[in-house]
């Protein structure tokens, strides 16, 4: 349910109540100078004090760094809370009576209100009872996992109130029950005990395990993470969802970490429970952990109020399944990565550990995680890594098969600033090396970025379709380049045609053939060059690429069969430039079909009209080519 919208009269009673020096006095220390309180400020780093307190105004301002307004600012600065959760925290302090502009909606929201802060105390003290329990003899092979195998300290173990639940199926049920006569519903709503499937009685959610409490940012409990000490499955159970926990927007150890990010600049996100604790334990204090589901928008987007700089950096296990889960993370925020909402970098650690494991207990280890976290390249820089991982740039497909990874990647950038340093950064990996050739990688990678793509929602056949105009296409292509190598005469206006009809070529062997040429001809006029030279001139860049030249020997080698390829280019290169068009046609045609198809009816038509002409203009060329056949 939506907050209720707050009565004017309510906003002001608790400003009025509210003493801005006793609030800011909690979390700062201040020292009375005149009328006014002085202080270092909450906002910046600073070692003389410019922070200052009004007690007549009720207003704070910093002249450090200009931070300032009234006690509902500060505490929404601070907390990076709303307006309504800040003046509510502040009424349920000072007892002023919550009002709002619709009386029915007070009295829905009070009852909830009142729901919540019952299954706040009820899971605060199911806390208690578990970390209490770990001291106990029931609990002393829990203990001696966390100081043997974990090597946590007494401290860690209070810090994070590490626990234990007991074996019995009932234990915890009746000491919140019978003992401390909380309501059956509520327990069950807190998600910490299950009915029975035969429909009689109750048992405990969490039975012979290591408990780790979940709280808020506020430091509230409001679930329990788990551990199986044995070989019971699953290894890790989290209470389920209720009112208080939502797993897609909450973050382990964000109360804790909330104020380490802010003065980090940079928040630090792990996959495990004990990664965040082991992090925690050595210095490592900006870190938090997703609840065992992909990581969401909505997990970033909360981690995004306590940085300026935007800097998120994804440490997850760095074995098959982390790379999958890296990537998957990845793929649910491109959007906020790509618009430029987050600066995400992504580190994996040395042969294949995780934070836990990397750390250990040894305190050495703590400065090479900071190097190597102060190193760790950005989401883009990773992406790529993982594709010259999987493939070779010695290898013609391979080759092709890394520079289309990239081309996917380039393509989605909003900020042209940004694909243009990528697009770089990526030729100059394709040229391995060689610095000459980046101009020409710079071309090839641009060109195909600009090629429209369609997107296909559907899961693609494991068996390729052959595509009827494919040979067609080939065809044509090839014609084009052998009239280009072999004609000068013709090579203006072969390149006038791909330039004004803005047509790309679709292979990629010839796709990088042509850019080749074009490269070429940047390094000096190749209009009237004959034949033989500008082949020698192909070869020999071919050779400096690495690139294999079989794939187009044909074309490099005037035979009897291409030379009959190319007579009367007058009449041929129309006909190519024609069937390139009609491949151009046809995509955008797919495109817009597949985008109606995934748009409502009323939005639909604009792609509905461009599919009409798209088809018209393939039947067009449909009909030249059987009036041109004999």
């Amino acid at each position: 349910m939506d907050a209720p919208r707050l009565h004017p009269e309510t906003i002001e009673e608790v400003k009025q109540k509210v003493d801005i020096v006793d609030v800011i006095g909690e979390v700062v220390l201040l020292k009375k100078k005149g009328k006014d309180y002085q202080g270092l400020c909450p906002f910046h780093q600073e070692k003389s004090p410019s922070f200052t307190v009004s007690p007549a105004k009720q207003m704070y301002y910093c002249f450090g760094c200009g931070a300032g307004g009234n006690v509902y600012k500060f505490l929404m600065e601070l907390g990076k809370a709303s307006f309504q959760e800040v003046v509510f925290d502040l009424a349920r302090r000072y007892q002023v009576p919550i009002k709002t502009l619709e009386p029915e909606q007070r009295k829905e929201f009070q009852r909830q209100l009142s729901l919540k802060e019952q299954l706040y105390e009820i899971l605060v003290v199911a806390a208690h009872f578990y970390h209490h329990t770990l001291y106990q003899p029931q609990g002393e092979k829990a203990l001696d996992y966390l100081l043997s195998q974990r090597h946590l300290s007494e401290e860690t173990i209070q810090q994070f109130q590490l626990g234990y639940a007991p074996a019995g199926w009932e234990t915890l049920y009746r000491y919140l029950i019978e003992q401390k006569h909380y309501p059956l519903a509520l327990v069950e709503q807190a998600g910490l005990i299950k009915a029975r499937q035969s429909g009689s009685g109750h048992y405990d959610q969490f039975r012979d395990r290591l408990m780790i409490p979940i709280t808020d940012a506020q430091g509230r409990v409001i679930a329990f993470g788990s551990r199986s000490l044995g070989s019971e499955e699953p290894k890790y159970l989290n209470s389920p969802e209720t009112e208080l926990f939502n797993k897609g927007k909450t973050l382990f150890g964000l109360d804790q970490a909330k104020k380490a990010i802010q003065q980090r600049d940079q928040a630090l996100v792990v996959e495990g429970y004990f990664d965040v604790i082991a992090l925690h334990r050595h210095g490592f204090n900006h870190a938090v952990a997703a609840l065992g589901t992909a990581l969401s928008q909505d997990q970033i987007k909360l981690l995004l109020r306590y940085t300026d700089s935007k800097q998120i950096i994804f440490n997850f296990d760095a074995d098959k399944a982390g790379i999958k889960a890296t990537q998957r993370a990845i793929q649910e925020i491109e959007p906020l990565v790509y618009s430029g909402q987050v600066n995400l970098k992504i580190l994996n650690l040395p042969a294949g550990k995780d934070a836990d494991e990397f750390l250990g207990s040894q305190l050495e280890a703590q400065p090479e995680y900071q190097q190597l976290l102060a190193t760790a390249p950005s989401w883009f820089e990773w992406q790529v890594q993982q594709l010259l991982a999987q493939n070779s740039l010695k290898q013609a497909e391979q080759f092709d098969r890394v520079s289309q990874g990239m081309v996917q990647l380039l393509r989605q950038f909003q900020d042209p600033n940004k694909q243009a340093y990528y697009l770089q950064y990526c030729a100059e990996i394709l040229c391995q090396g060689d610095v000459r050739l980046i101009p020409l990688q710079t071309g090839l990678l641009s060109q195909q970025i600009r090629q429209p793509q369609a997107r296909s929602t559907q899961k693609r056949s494991p068996r390729r379709v052959k595509n009827p105009d494919s040979s067609l296409l080939a065809e044509a292509e090839s014609l084009l380049l052998l009239i280009y190598l072999h004609c000068p005469d013709f090579r203006n206006t072969i390149k006038q045609e791909l330039e004004d009809k803005d047509l790309l070529f679709s292979f990629a062997h010839h796709r990088l053939l042509w850019q080749t040429l074009l490269w070429l001809e940047g390094q000096g006029p190749t209009d009237l060059v004959p034949a033989d030279t500008l082949v020698s001139r192909l070869a020999d860049a071919y050779l400096n690429l690495g690139q294999d030249t079989g794939p187009i020997e044909a074309l490099l080698h005037l035979t009897e069969k291409t030379q009959a390829d190319i007579f009367r280019p007058e009449l041929r290169i129309p006909e190519a430039i024609a069937a390139l068009e009609r491949v151009t046609w046809q995509k955008y045609y797919d495109y817009c079909s597949q985008r109606f198809q995934q748009m409502p009816a009323q939005t639909g038509h604009y792609y509905y009209k461009e599919m009409l002409k798209a088809k018209q203009k393939i039947h067009s060329f449909d009909q030249q080519r059987c009036q041109a056949s004999p």
